[in-house]
């Protein structure tokens, strides 16, 4: 059985901060991951030690996920 990490970008991070810039959604098979937040270098190396394959889940870029719209009724 293969593994996965779903993980999505988060909102309140600019490129070039210093700062874990994926949020960890969940995972698959035998892997716990106890972080919420990682870098994309440490993902690749958990997936590579792992053989889990990670999933980076597609966002409309604008933080409106979940949300409704005010102006429809």
């Amino acid at each position: 059985m293969s593994s996965f990490i779903f993980v999505r970008e988060r909102r309140k991070v600019e490129k070039g901060e210093k700062r874990p810039r994926f949020r960890v959604v969940g995972t698959t098979g035998d892997i716990k991951i106890h972080a919420e937040h990682a870098r994309k270098c440490e993902l690749d190396e958990i997936s590579r030690l792992t053989g889990a394959e990670v999933v980076y889940l597609p966002s409309d870029g604008e933080g409106k996920e979940g949300k409704k719209d005010k102006d429809k009724d």
